[in-house]
């Protein structure tokens, strides 16, 4: 079939881990896809048709045109938030924005189907506003009266990593093991492939096809696993099945959420937050007989989608670093805040003190040396907020290379003192270096 005679797709989150990888998949098989998100990152910028729009402040006339300029047929919403925060609403993402969205598949002028990515499990488990604000969405869909299929896959497995999938990845990589009832969590998964397969069955069916006009289905391999079981697959892939592990005490789960959603309000979107374990606590089940039945899909075993694969140096690499990459980051933001802190507060005569030894008039010690300590406070503040990460990152390595040539020149014994402190900056701006190559997300 021709793609002029295929449906056109608009997917809206065409940046994510679904949406990305399903946006793809779609052109490949011949439909015109128009990839809609927020932002795309430089190395997701490989098509016109994908376009960068403030989908979330579109009114309903705005999206409506959206749907008739592009003479959409199909629209494949893959939005989605974990937990309400700097620039997140839940409520806003996933229950507001599907109702304009309703109403504007209705003002388009056309017929046109929505495929709605959701979550798995029932309202009576939803305990999180991710999770009832997302079954919200679903009871909105239900009563649009809309040609409609709403997916709940399980846990996807894509050959990208972000968020939660990344967090499993990472847990596989290092010598921990989670707590008992964690590890047993029922996680059934499903391959992104699937997904992708599902939407291509749905987008090709005639809007008005009985058949699938109204579905509702579970996306996941139907035998049961446990989070556990999951992560072991992965061990095995990266050869670290026998390694030898520590488990976490449930606190500790519980503080690594806490911290997340702390740093959340700077701006960082860490993949553990209160939300993230409270949904991992319920567990990812459901029911794919249905799904399976319609579409014919056979969905592959969690052993189909990695065990029977060996990971590659950048697979192992990426799940070894990951969770280096937010300490590596809160150590360096820490390092500038506190070393100014101490040199101007605590310990400014002394600072002041090494100053006038080395010849520096005292009109200029005292100002010199509290101008230098508020800027290490502030490239510490800026390299501890998202947006200024990687400017406070860059100003960090220059003001260190400016310390040392400064020193170098003007009190060079500084070099040879016993402590070495100094000689200690040369591998803090490898570190910095470091972090500033792993800034990226996507």
């Amino acid at each position: 079939m021709g793609s002029e005679k295929l449906p056109r797709v608009l997917l809206l989150g065409a940046s994510g881990l679904i949406g990305r990888f399903v946006t793809d998949d779609l052109r490949t098989r011949g439909f015109r896809v128009i990839g809609v998100a927020r932002k795309f990152s430089a190395s997701q910028r490989i098509n016109a048709f994908d376009l960068e729009m403030p989908l979330l402040a579109m009114d309903m006339a705005a999206l409506a045109r959206l749907l008739s300029e592009h003479e959409i047929d199909v629209v494949v919403n893959c939005l989605g938030v974990l937990q309400d925060g700097p620039g997140s609403d839940t409520a806003a993402v996933h229950r507001d924005f599907v109702g304009r969205l309703l109403q504007a598949m209705g003002y388009s002028g056309r017929a046109v189907r929505l495929v709605h990515i959701s979550i798995p499990g029932t309202a009576d488990d939803d305990r999180t506003a991710f999770s009832t604000t997302k079954r919200a969405a679903e009871a909105l869909i239900a009563a649009s009266g809309r040609a409609y299929a709403i997916l709940r896959p399980g846990f996807v497995v894509a050959p990208s990593a972000y968020g939660g999938s990344a967090l499993v990845r990472a847990l596989a990589g290092l010598p921990i093991d989670l707590p008992a009832d964690e590890a047993a969590t029922p996680f059934q998964p499903v391959t992104v492939e699937d997904v992708a397969a599902t939407i291509a069955f749905l987008a090709a069916r005639d809007v008005g096809d009985a058949a699938v006009k109204a579905v509702t289905w579970d996306l996941m391999q139907p035998e049961r696993i446990s989070l556990g079981g999951v992560i072991d697959q992965f061990r095995f892939a990266f050869g670290a099945a026998n390694m030898p592990r520590v488990t976490l005490p449930s606190f500790m789960l519980d503080l690594g959420a806490r911290c997340g959603d702390l740093v959340n309000r700077l701006g960082w979107m860490p993949p553990m937050r209160t939300t993230a374990i409270a949904e991992l606590r319920r567990g990812v089940r459901g029911d794919p007989q249905a799904w399976m039945d319609a579409t014919g899909i056979v969905p592959k075993t969690i052993a189909d989608m990695i065990g029977r694969h060996a990971a590659t140096i950048q697979d192992k690499w990426f799940a070894r670093l990951y969770l280096m990459k937010p300490l590596a980051i809160a150590s360096l933001a820490l390092f500038w805040t506190l070393s100014g802190f101490i040199a101007l507060v605590i310990s400014f005569p002394a600072t002041r003190a090494i100053l006038d030894s080395h010849g520096f008039p005292s009109a200029i010690a005292a100002p010199f040396a509290a101008v230098t300590s508020l800027m290490d406070m502030s490239i510490g503040v800026l390299i501890a907020f998202r947006r200024t990460c990687a400017a406070g990152l860059v100003a960090g390595i220059f003001v260190s290379l400016g310390y040392m040539a400064g020193t170098a020149l003007l009190t060079p014994d500084l070099w040879i003192e016993p402590l070495g402190a100094l000689v200690k900056t040369g591998p803090a701006i490898v570190l910095m270096l470091v972090a500033l190559m792993m800034l990226d997300n996507r």
